[in-house]
Protein backbone atom coordinates (compact mmCIF):
# COMPACT_ATOMS: atom_id res chain seq x y z
CA UNK A 1 0.00 0.00 0.00
CA UNK A 2 1.33 3.23 -1.01
CA UNK A 3 0.77 6.56 1.10
CA UNK A 4 0.34 9.18 -1.70
CA UNK A 5 0.83 13.34 -0.39
CA UNK A 6 -2.90 14.10 -0.01
CA UNK A 7 -2.98 12.02 3.24
CA UNK A 8 -4.57 8.84 3.75
CA UNK A 9 -6.25 7.48 7.46
CA UNK A 10 -5.33 4.04 8.36
CA UNK A 11 -8.07 3.00 10.48
CA UNK A 12 -7.77 0.16 12.54
CA UNK A 13 -11.20 -1.11 14.43
CA UNK A 14 -11.07 -3.32 17.40
CA UNK A 15 -11.53 -6.09 15.14
CA UNK A 16 -10.34 -5.37 11.77
CA UNK A 17 -8.45 -2.47 9.93
CA UNK A 18 -10.28 -0.30 7.49
CA UNK A 19 -9.03 2.48 4.97
CA UNK A 20 -10.64 6.23 5.06
CA UNK A 21 -9.64 8.91 3.91
CA UNK A 22 -9.44 12.36 6.29
CA UNK A 23 -8.83 16.26 5.73
CA UNK A 24 -7.03 18.32 8.40
CA UNK A 25 -8.39 21.69 8.69
CA UNK A 26 -6.33 24.65 7.71
CA UNK A 27 -5.05 27.71 10.04
CA UNK A 28 -7.74 29.60 7.90
CA UNK A 29 -11.06 27.33 8.32
CA UNK A 30 -9.89 27.04 11.81
CA UNK A 31 -10.07 30.89 12.51
CA UNK A 32 -12.60 31.05 9.90
CA UNK A 33 -15.06 27.95 12.81
CA UNK A 34 -13.82 29.97 15.95
CA UNK A 35 -15.64 33.33 14.84
CA UNK A 36 -18.50 31.62 14.05
CA UNK A 37 -17.91 29.90 17.35
CA UNK A 38 -17.45 32.99 19.41
CA UNK A 39 -20.57 34.85 17.48
CA UNK A 40 -22.73 31.97 18.53
CA UNK A 41 -22.22 30.04 22.14
CA UNK A 42 -23.86 26.87 22.68
CA UNK A 43 -24.52 25.80 25.76
CA UNK A 44 -24.01 22.26 26.26
CA UNK A 45 -24.61 21.16 29.88
CA UNK A 46 -27.75 19.10 31.01
CA UNK A 47 -30.49 21.06 31.33
CA UNK A 48 -31.44 21.15 34.74
CA UNK A 49 -34.89 19.82 34.80
CA UNK A 50 -32.71 16.35 33.75
CA UNK A 51 -30.55 17.01 36.36
CA UNK A 52 -33.13 17.94 39.16
CA UNK A 53 -34.63 14.07 38.47
CA UNK A 54 -31.45 12.22 38.73
CA UNK A 55 -29.74 11.53 42.11
CA UNK A 56 -28.53 8.25 42.47
CA UNK A 57 -26.01 7.35 39.04
CA UNK A 58 -23.85 4.54 38.68
CA UNK A 59 -20.80 5.47 36.81
CA UNK A 60 -19.68 2.21 34.08
CA UNK A 61 -16.37 2.40 32.56
CA UNK A 62 -18.14 1.16 29.09
CA UNK A 63 -19.92 2.83 26.06
CA UNK A 64 -22.55 0.61 26.24
CA UNK A 65 -25.28 0.11 23.80
CA UNK A 66 -27.66 2.69 22.90
CA UNK A 67 -30.81 0.46 23.24
CA UNK A 68 -29.33 -1.69 25.91
CA UNK A 69 -31.25 -1.96 29.70
CA UNK A 70 -28.73 -2.98 32.68
CA UNK A 71 -30.84 -5.32 34.32
CA UNK A 72 -29.90 -7.24 37.60
CA UNK A 73 -29.94 -6.48 41.70
CA UNK A 74 -27.27 -7.37 44.36
CA UNK A 75 -29.97 -10.64 44.20
CA UNK A 76 -29.32 -11.55 40.22
CA UNK A 77 -26.60 -11.50 38.03
CA UNK A 78 -26.14 -8.54 36.07
CA UNK A 79 -25.55 -9.88 32.23
CA UNK A 80 -24.37 -8.28 28.99
CA UNK A 81 -23.03 -4.52 30.65
CA UNK A 82 -20.13 -4.78 28.41
CA UNK A 83 -21.79 -4.80 25.10
CA UNK A 84 -19.74 -5.96 22.49
CA UNK A 85 -16.01 -4.42 23.81
CA UNK A 86 -13.16 -5.87 22.46
CA UNK A 87 -10.94 -7.73 25.15
CA UNK A 88 -7.34 -7.83 25.75
CA UNK A 89 -4.47 -6.11 24.12
CA UNK A 90 -2.94 -7.63 20.88
CA UNK A 91 -0.90 -5.69 18.65
CA UNK A 92 -1.66 -5.39 14.78
CA UNK A 93 0.86 -4.03 12.42
CA UNK A 94 0.37 -2.92 9.36
CA UNK A 95 3.06 -2.67 6.39
CA UNK A 96 2.82 0.59 4.91
CA UNK A 97 4.60 2.27 1.98
CA UNK A 98 5.87 6.10 2.88
CA UNK A 99 7.93 7.41 -0.02
CA UNK A 100 8.74 3.48 -1.11
CA UNK A 101 10.05 2.66 1.78
CA UNK A 102 8.51 -0.02 3.66
CA UNK A 103 7.52 0.53 7.18
CA UNK A 104 5.79 -1.99 9.50
CA UNK A 105 3.18 0.41 11.83
CA UNK A 106 2.14 -1.51 14.68
CA UNK A 107 -1.29 -0.32 15.89
CA UNK A 108 -2.72 -1.33 19.40
CA UNK A 109 -5.77 -3.10 19.98
CA UNK A 110 -6.88 -2.12 23.32
CA UNK A 111 -9.69 -3.11 25.11
CA UNK A 112 -10.77 0.09 26.19
CA UNK A 113 -9.61 1.92 23.27
CA UNK A 114 -11.67 1.15 20.11
CA UNK A 115 -9.80 2.99 17.48
CA UNK A 116 -6.86 4.23 16.31
CA UNK A 117 -6.49 6.10 13.53
CA UNK A 118 -3.41 7.95 11.99
CA UNK A 119 -2.66 9.58 8.41
CA UNK A 120 0.37 10.18 7.08
CA UNK A 121 1.50 12.91 4.13
CA UNK A 122 5.10 13.76 3.63
CA UNK A 123 6.96 14.19 6.84
CA UNK A 124 10.33 12.43 7.96
CA UNK A 125 9.61 8.72 7.63
CA UNK A 126 12.13 7.77 10.08
CA UNK A 127 10.30 9.98 12.55
CA UNK A 128 7.20 9.04 11.61
CA UNK A 129 7.92 5.30 12.48
CA UNK A 130 9.32 6.59 15.67
CA UNK A 131 6.38 8.21 16.74
CA UNK A 132 3.91 5.32 16.08
CA UNK A 133 6.23 3.18 17.57
CA UNK A 134 6.61 5.18 20.69
CA UNK A 135 2.62 5.81 21.06
CA UNK A 136 2.21 2.33 20.56
CA UNK A 137 4.48 0.70 23.01
CA UNK A 138 3.23 3.44 26.14
CA UNK A 139 -0.37 2.26 25.03
CA UNK A 140 0.39 -1.62 25.46
CA UNK A 141 2.72 -1.73 27.85
CA UNK A 142 2.32 1.47 30.57
CA UNK A 143 0.45 0.10 33.48
CA UNK A 144 -0.78 3.06 34.85
CA UNK A 145 -2.41 4.43 31.61
CA UNK A 146 -4.65 7.73 31.43
CA UNK A 147 -6.29 6.93 28.28
CA UNK A 148 -8.60 3.69 29.55
CA UNK A 149 -12.64 3.93 30.05
CA UNK A 150 -11.78 3.40 33.83
CA UNK A 151 -9.35 5.98 34.53
CA UNK A 152 -11.59 8.26 32.82
CA UNK A 153 -14.38 7.20 34.75
CA UNK A 154 -12.35 7.56 38.00
CA UNK A 155 -11.75 11.43 36.72
CA UNK A 156 -15.84 12.19 36.27
CA UNK A 157 -16.66 10.44 39.40
CA UNK A 158 -14.42 12.51 41.63
CA UNK A 159 -16.44 15.19 39.84
CA UNK A 160 -19.76 14.74 40.01
CA UNK A 161 -19.20 13.56 43.87
CA UNK A 162 -18.37 17.62 44.78
CA UNK A 163 -22.39 18.00 43.62
CA UNK A 164 -24.53 17.69 46.81
CA UNK A 165 -27.40 16.67 45.22
CA UNK A 166 -26.42 13.39 43.49
CA UNK A 167 -25.14 10.37 45.07
CA UNK A 168 -22.83 8.69 42.64
CA UNK A 169 -21.37 5.17 42.86
CA UNK A 170 -18.79 3.86 40.37
CA UNK A 171 -19.20 0.20 39.61
CA UNK A 172 -16.59 -2.72 38.04
CA UNK A 173 -19.04 -4.36 34.69
CA UNK A 174 -19.43 -7.36 36.25
CA UNK A 175 -20.80 -5.80 40.10
CA UNK A 176 -24.94 -5.90 40.42
CA UNK A 177 -26.47 -2.33 39.78
CA UNK A 178 -28.21 -1.30 42.87
CA UNK A 179 -31.99 -1.81 42.24
CA UNK A 180 -32.71 2.36 43.40
CA UNK A 181 -30.49 3.49 41.08
CA UNK A 182 -31.77 6.28 38.88
CA UNK A 183 -29.59 6.77 35.88
CA UNK A 184 -26.30 4.75 34.60
CA UNK A 185 -23.53 7.43 33.33
CA UNK A 186 -21.56 5.18 30.76
CA UNK A 187 -18.38 6.55 29.85
CA UNK A 188 -15.78 5.64 27.22
CA UNK A 189 -12.65 6.45 25.03
CA UNK A 190 -13.93 6.59 21.80
CA UNK A 191 -11.38 7.35 19.68
CA UNK A 192 -7.56 8.31 19.47
CA UNK A 193 -6.50 9.52 16.11
CA UNK A 194 -2.80 10.63 15.09
CA UNK A 195 -2.57 12.60 12.19
CA UNK A 196 0.61 13.51 10.17
CA UNK A 197 0.68 16.67 8.06
CA UNK A 198 4.19 17.42 6.39
CA UNK A 199 6.15 17.79 9.92
CA UNK A 200 3.08 18.33 11.86
CA UNK A 201 1.52 15.39 14.00
CA UNK A 202 -2.09 15.76 15.48
CA UNK A 203 -3.30 13.93 17.93
CA UNK A 204 -7.33 13.97 18.97
CA UNK A 205 -8.44 12.09 21.88
CA UNK A 206 -12.68 11.66 22.13
CA UNK A 207 -14.85 10.48 24.88
CA UNK A 208 -18.24 9.90 25.35
CA UNK A 209 -20.90 10.11 28.34
CA UNK A 210 -24.70 8.60 28.09
CA UNK A 211 -26.73 9.14 30.44
CA UNK A 212 -29.56 6.44 30.47
CA UNK A 213 -32.21 6.10 32.61
CA UNK A 214 -31.81 2.78 34.77
CA UNK A 215 -35.64 1.66 34.73
CA UNK A 216 -36.13 1.33 30.90
CA UNK A 217 -32.59 2.49 29.06
CA UNK A 218 -33.75 5.61 27.78
CA UNK A 219 -30.82 8.27 26.95
CA UNK A 220 -31.77 11.03 29.08
CA UNK A 221 -28.20 13.33 27.91
CA UNK A 222 -25.12 12.42 25.63
CA UNK A 223 -21.80 14.30 25.75
CA UNK A 224 -18.90 13.85 23.45
CA UNK A 225 -15.70 15.74 24.24
CA UNK A 226 -12.53 15.76 22.07
CA UNK A 227 -8.93 17.15 23.12
CA UNK A 228 -6.87 18.25 20.57
CA UNK A 229 -3.22 19.01 20.37
CA UNK A 230 -0.43 19.91 17.78
CA UNK A 231 3.34 20.10 17.04
CA UNK A 232 6.22 19.27 15.11
CA UNK A 233 6.62 15.73 14.94
CA UNK A 234 10.50 16.28 15.86
CA UNK A 235 9.07 17.84 19.64
CA UNK A 236 6.51 14.56 19.29
CA UNK A 237 9.71 11.95 19.55
CA UNK A 238 12.16 13.94 21.23
CA UNK A 239 13.24 12.91 24.78
CA UNK A 240 11.59 8.97 24.55
CA UNK A 241 8.28 11.10 23.65
CA UNK A 242 7.84 12.92 26.97
CA UNK A 243 5.40 15.19 25.09
CA UNK A 244 3.20 12.92 23.90
CA UNK A 245 3.00 11.36 27.94
CA UNK A 246 2.16 14.90 29.04
CA UNK A 247 -0.70 14.28 25.96
CA UNK A 248 -2.04 12.14 27.29
CA UNK A 249 -2.24 13.13 31.12
CA UNK A 250 -3.71 16.67 29.81
CA UNK A 251 -6.34 15.15 27.08
CA UNK A 252 -7.17 12.76 30.39
CA UNK A 253 -7.35 15.84 32.65
CA UNK A 254 -9.76 17.97 30.03
CA UNK A 255 -11.69 15.28 29.28
CA UNK A 256 -12.75 14.38 32.97
CA UNK A 257 -13.19 17.73 34.00
CA UNK A 258 -15.80 18.32 30.81
CA UNK A 259 -17.62 15.57 31.08
CA UNK A 260 -18.12 15.71 34.53
CA UNK A 261 -18.95 20.07 34.40
CA UNK A 262 -21.05 19.35 31.66
CA UNK A 263 -23.36 16.81 32.91
CA UNK A 264 -23.54 18.14 36.38
CA UNK A 265 -21.39 21.00 37.70
CA UNK A 266 -21.62 23.68 35.35
CA UNK A 267 -23.90 26.75 34.67
CA UNK A 268 -23.30 29.34 31.19
CA UNK A 269 -22.85 32.28 32.17
CA UNK A 270 -22.14 35.78 30.53
CA UNK A 271 -19.18 37.77 32.65
CA UNK A 272 -15.89 39.20 32.11
CA UNK A 273 -12.99 38.14 33.80
CA UNK A 274 -9.22 38.53 33.95
CA UNK A 275 -6.02 38.88 35.45
CA UNK A 276 -5.20 41.71 37.58
CA UNK A 277 -1.78 42.92 38.72
CA UNK A 278 -0.82 43.35 42.70
CA UNK A 279 2.26 43.72 45.01
CA UNK A 280 4.12 41.66 43.41
CA UNK A 281 2.67 40.48 39.93
CA UNK A 282 3.59 43.05 37.64
CA UNK A 283 2.53 42.86 33.73
CA UNK A 284 4.77 42.46 30.97
CA UNK A 285 4.02 43.20 27.40
CA UNK A 286 4.21 40.55 25.71
CA UNK A 287 2.17 39.67 21.98
CA UNK A 288 0.12 42.37 22.76
CA UNK A 289 -1.63 41.03 25.28
CA UNK A 290 -2.23 41.56 29.15
CA UNK A 291 -1.79 37.95 30.15
CA UNK A 292 1.74 38.03 31.09
CA UNK A 293 3.25 38.80 33.94
CA UNK A 294 6.30 38.33 35.94
CA UNK A 295 6.15 37.83 39.99
CA UNK A 296 8.35 39.29 42.21
CA UNK A 297 8.03 36.80 45.19
CA UNK A 298 7.88 32.99 44.79
CA UNK A 299 5.04 33.43 46.63
CA UNK A 300 2.59 36.08 44.96
CA UNK A 301 -0.43 37.45 45.44
CA UNK A 302 -2.91 36.55 42.11
CA UNK A 303 -6.15 39.27 41.69
CA UNK A 304 -8.38 39.10 39.13
CA UNK A 305 -11.30 41.25 37.80
CA UNK A 306 -14.70 40.25 37.60
CA UNK A 307 -18.30 41.64 36.32
CA UNK A 308 -21.28 39.49 35.97
CA UNK A 309 -22.70 40.92 32.79
CA UNK A 310 -25.94 38.88 32.59
CA UNK A 311 -28.05 38.59 28.92
CA UNK A 312 -30.90 36.62 27.66
CA UNK A 313 -29.40 33.17 27.92
CA UNK A 314 -28.46 33.48 31.52
CA UNK A 315 -32.40 35.11 32.36
CA UNK A 316 -33.22 31.66 34.68
CA UNK A 317 -29.52 32.43 36.84
CA UNK A 318 -29.40 36.16 37.19
CA UNK A 319 -31.65 36.80 40.11
CA UNK A 320 -29.88 33.56 42.37
CA UNK A 321 -26.59 34.03 40.91
CA UNK A 322 -26.68 37.94 42.31
CA UNK A 323 -27.83 36.67 45.44
CA UNK A 324 -25.07 33.46 45.66
CA UNK A 325 -22.53 33.14 47.75
CA UNK A 326 -20.15 33.45 45.25
CA UNK A 327 -16.10 31.68 45.79
CA UNK A 328 -12.87 31.28 43.90
CA UNK A 329 -11.59 27.67 42.53
CA UNK A 330 -7.36 28.44 41.65
CA UNK A 331 -5.14 26.25 39.82
CA UNK A 332 -1.66 26.77 38.71
CA UNK A 333 -0.23 24.67 36.37
CA UNK A 334 3.78 23.96 35.02
CA UNK A 335 4.23 22.80 31.33
CA UNK A 336 2.72 19.37 32.37
CA UNK A 337 1.36 18.89 35.61
CA UNK A 338 -1.00 21.09 37.97
CA UNK A 339 1.28 22.48 40.69
CA UNK A 340 -1.25 24.33 43.33
CA UNK A 341 -4.76 24.10 44.12
CA UNK A 342 -6.63 26.21 46.32
CA UNK A 343 -10.55 26.28 46.77
CA UNK A 344 -13.26 28.14 48.66
CA UNK A 345 -11.62 31.32 48.12
CA UNK A 346 -13.35 34.78 49.27
CA UNK A 347 -13.01 37.99 47.62
CA UNK A 348 -11.01 38.57 44.26
CA UNK A 349 -6.99 37.90 45.37
CA UNK A 350 -5.62 34.87 46.16
CA UNK A 351 -1.80 34.46 47.74
CA UNK A 352 0.47 31.50 46.97
CA UNK A 353 0.56 29.97 50.44
CA UNK A 354 3.68 28.18 49.39
CA UNK A 355 7.11 28.77 47.67
CA UNK A 356 6.78 28.51 43.62
CA UNK A 357 9.90 27.45 41.67
CA UNK A 358 12.50 29.46 40.41
CA UNK A 359 13.36 30.11 36.47
CA UNK A 360 9.48 28.51 36.14
CA UNK A 361 6.85 29.72 33.47
CA UNK A 362 3.67 29.14 34.96
CA UNK A 363 -0.09 29.49 34.00
CA UNK A 364 -2.60 30.12 36.25
CA UNK A 365 -6.71 30.30 35.96
CA UNK A 366 -9.60 30.62 38.57
CA UNK A 367 -12.80 29.78 38.15
CA UNK A 368 -16.30 30.84 39.99
CA UNK A 369 -18.68 29.11 42.48
CA UNK A 370 -21.98 29.72 43.09
CA UNK A 371 -24.02 28.24 46.05
CA UNK A 372 -27.73 28.43 45.13
CA UNK A 373 -30.21 26.62 47.02
CA UNK A 374 -27.85 25.40 49.16
CA UNK A 375 -26.13 23.82 45.54
CA UNK A 376 -22.70 24.43 44.56
CA UNK A 377 -22.66 25.38 40.56
CA UNK A 378 -19.50 26.27 38.80
CA UNK A 379 -19.12 28.61 36.41
CA UNK A 380 -16.12 28.29 33.02
CA UNK A 381 -12.45 28.77 33.86
CA UNK A 382 -10.82 32.42 32.80
CA UNK A 383 -9.63 31.84 30.06
CA UNK A 384 -7.66 34.43 27.62
CA UNK A 385 -9.69 34.33 24.50
CA UNK A 386 -13.19 34.79 25.49
CA UNK A 387 -14.89 31.77 26.85
CA UNK A 388 -16.71 29.94 23.63
CA UNK A 389 -13.85 30.56 20.80
CA UNK A 390 -12.78 27.40 19.09
CA UNK A 391 -9.15 25.71 20.43
CA UNK A 392 -9.85 27.75 24.15
CA UNK A 393 -9.00 24.65 25.82
CA UNK A 394 -9.31 21.88 24.07
CA UNK A 395 -7.58 22.47 20.91
CA UNK A 396 -3.95 23.32 20.80
CA UNK A 397 -1.94 25.01 18.75
CA UNK A 398 2.13 24.31 19.89
CA UNK A 399 1.98 21.93 22.94
CA UNK A 400 5.85 22.05 23.34
CA UNK A 401 4.87 25.63 23.96
CA UNK A 402 1.75 24.78 25.99
CA UNK A 403 -1.16 22.13 26.21
CA UNK A 404 -4.03 23.10 24.81
CA UNK A 405 -6.25 22.84 28.10
CA UNK A 406 -3.85 25.79 30.08
CA UNK A 407 -2.62 27.69 26.58
CA UNK A 408 -5.00 30.52 27.41
CA UNK A 409 -4.49 30.53 31.18
CA UNK A 410 -2.98 33.63 32.29
CA UNK A 411 1.24 33.23 32.10
CA UNK A 412 2.81 33.57 35.17
CA UNK A 413 7.17 33.95 35.22
CA UNK A 414 9.27 33.09 38.15
CA UNK A 415 12.63 34.92 37.65
CA UNK A 416 15.96 33.32 38.55
CA UNK A 417 16.75 35.86 40.77
CA UNK A 418 14.48 35.53 43.62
Amino acid sequence: MKVHQSGIIVALAALGAVLATAAVPTKAEEEKAAEATLANPVATHMPEDVRGTISKVVILPTAGKAGEVVTGSYEKATAGIQGGMAKGAEIGVIPVEVGGIPIGIPIPILREIGMIAGAISGGAKREIQEFRDALTDDLRDTVDQPLTNDSLANDVFWGIRNVSTVQPKILALSTPIPEDTDAILYIAVTDLSINVQDDIAIISTTATARLARYSDGTTLYRKEATYEDRDKLGNWTKNDAVLWRSYRTFARHYIGREISAEVYERIQLNYSLAPLESHNVKRIKKKKSDWYAKAKSLNPTLNWGYELLGGDEDAQWLEEVRAADVTWDLEIYSANRSVYKAQNIHGLSHTVDRPLEKCMDYRWSVRPTYTINGVRKNGSWMRNPPEGATGNGNVGRAASVAHAYVQDFAVLEVGCRL
